[in-house]
């Protein structure tokens, strides 16, 4: 358990200090912004939608805790080239896994790197932070520019 801590710990300070896709991008088909009034993270999503509806490309900026902004930099980085369906499944399989009881042991089989977030299930009150910027694809890629918050 401890090597998986490390990774946990490894991962978010590595994409908390050089987020991946962390730019406002240009020409963006949708945006939305989320924000986490419990602890002040805000993160604007933007998505280039192909003409496939896919998501061909896909950016994030804004301000917040290690958690947040690394979860916005693996989720860009994951779903970038996924159709929305697929975007979709990869966030109930990322909310299921830091959610889960602590108890289960996580179903983390295609995640990726993504499979480090499971750590958070042990401190409840960052689990808002890791699924912000998620919601906020969510509501960017239903064309929902309305902010979303994590309550």
């Amino acid at each position: 358990m401890s090597d998986l801590r490390e990774l946990y710990q490894e991962v978010i300070l590595d994409h908390n200090k050089s987020p991946r896709n962390f730019r406002e991008m240009d020409d963006p088909s949708r945006t939305s912004e989320g924000v986490n009034p419990l602890c002040g993270d805000r993160i604007k999503v933007f998505v280039k939608l192909g003409e496939d509806g896919g998501i061909e490309d896909i950016s994030f900026q804004g301000s917040g805790c290690a958690i947040s902004k690394a979860s916005a930099s693996l989720m860009s980085s994951a779903v970038k080239g996924k159709s929305r369906e697929e975007a979709e499944a990869l966030f109930h399989r990322f909310q299921k896994l830091v959610t889960a009881s602590l108890d289960a042991l996580p179903d983390v089989e295609g995640l990726g790197k993504l499979a480090v977030f499971a750590g958070v299930r042990e401190f409840p009150t960052r689990v808002k932070c890791a699924v912000l910027s998620w919601h906020a694809l969510n509501a960017a890629l239903r064309g929902d520019e309305q902010p979303v918050s994590t309550e």
